[in-house]
């Protein structure tokens, strides 16, 4: 018995407040183009991506099984909440991976729109169109795992969470590859 159990529950509970905010942010993000033959344009693919990937992390099943605990009722329950916060922290960080990348092609749609400026794609705004395409590719390449990882670390720390127990990210990416599979 640490009698740390009532951090590990603020902690769980930030991290699905956390969740619940970038959810709903995922959702609200546009999918389709005003104009249907953009709709195959590399950032309209990629919201679409993020709001099908949004849906997933949403609709995956929790992990349940919590070893039996030696210890009693309390150490039981450390263990349950550690699954727990493994849960909700992968979901959280997964939420903000999304997220990210959403903002990302939203900058492209509106960076996009000033060079066709009400327009179509032609041949005079070609080469701008396509930096504007590369520099979506570039933004989307920093978007790492280890980049948000440190970043919502570093966001909690700042908050003033308590983040003594946080899953590694290897602990991360292990439960969202389990997930990916099933």
């Amino acid at each position: 018995m640490d009698g740390l159990n009532e951090y590990r529950q603020i902690r769980v509970a930030d991290m699905l407040a956390d969740f619940r905010s970038l959810q709903y942010y995922i959702a609200a993000a546009p999918v389709d183009p005003d104009n249907m033959e953009d709709y195959y344009t590399e950032g309209w693919a990629a919201l679409r991506q993020c709001a099908i990937d949004g849906q997933h992390i949403l609709n995956c099943a929790a992990d349940t099984s919590v070893p039996n605990a030696r210890g009693g009722r309390e150490e039981q329950e450390k263990a349950e909440l550690q699954q727990v916060l493994l849960d909700a922290f992968a979901r959280r960080h997964e939420g903000q991976k999304i997220y990210l990348r959403q903002e990302a092609a939203q900058r492209w749609v509106e960076r996009r729109a000033l060079i066709l400026n009400g327009g179509r794609p032609r041949s005079e705004n070609r080469s701008a169109l396509k930096a504007c395409d590369q520099q979506l590719r570039a933004e989307l390449a920093t978007i790492t795992d280890q980049n948000v990882y440190g970043d919502l670390l570093d966001s909690d720390i700042a908050l003033g969470r308590w983040t003594t127990e946080d899953p590694s990210l290897r602990s991360v990416l292990r439960w969202l590859a389990a997930r990916r599979s099933a």
